[in-house]
């Protein structure tokens, strides 16, 4: 096969929509007046699509950002969903920490976004109270034309 006609498979949730998702996740942190927010969306690979960090957003917030969401996605289900389940159940938690190398963070703000019932990334929001955070990811999802995938715990 000629190496024009070689070519990786397109992301399921494209740059120009997490760039969407972003902004829209952004506005919505500005229009409740929230602390400056970062936020990471992922594509279904866990692999970072884009991440802004806003002006006075601490440095610490991106990783939390990221584990938010790669917690969501590695598990299949929201962060908070995760973090409500497990309540008593530490060495289950710590057990899922150290097998993703401390990148699962069970708290809300990871929310997962879905198109056609499948589940085609995650978006982590960190910045202000975990509440926050998921309202602004649920925002960023679902202007860009995607479902979040916010669930109630058990």
């Amino acid at each position: 096969m000629p190496k024009s006609e070689v070519f990786l498979r397109p992301s399921a949730l494209p740059l120009d929509k997490a760039r969407s998702i972003i902004q829209s996740a952004l506005q919505r942190g500005r229009e409740q007046g929230f602390m400056p927010l970062t936020v990471v969306v992922l594509d279904d690979g866990g692999h970072t699509i884009a991440m802004e960090r806003e002006d006075g957003s601490g440095i610490a917030r991106e990783p939390v950002a990221r584990g938010k969401a790669w917690g969501a996605l590695g598990i299949g289900i929201s962060s908070r969903t995760v973090g409500a389940r497990n309540q008593g159940r530490e060495a289950f938690l710590a057990g899922v920490a150290a097998a993703s190398d401390g990148q699962f963070i069970p708290v809300p703000g990871g929310v997962l976004v879905i198109e056609n019932n499948r589940i085609i990334g995650a978006v982590g929001v960190s910045g202000d109270t975990s509440d926050a955070d998921e309202e602004c990811a649920v925002a960023g999802i679902e202007a860009a034309g995607y479902t979040a995938g916010v669930d109630t715990p058990d």
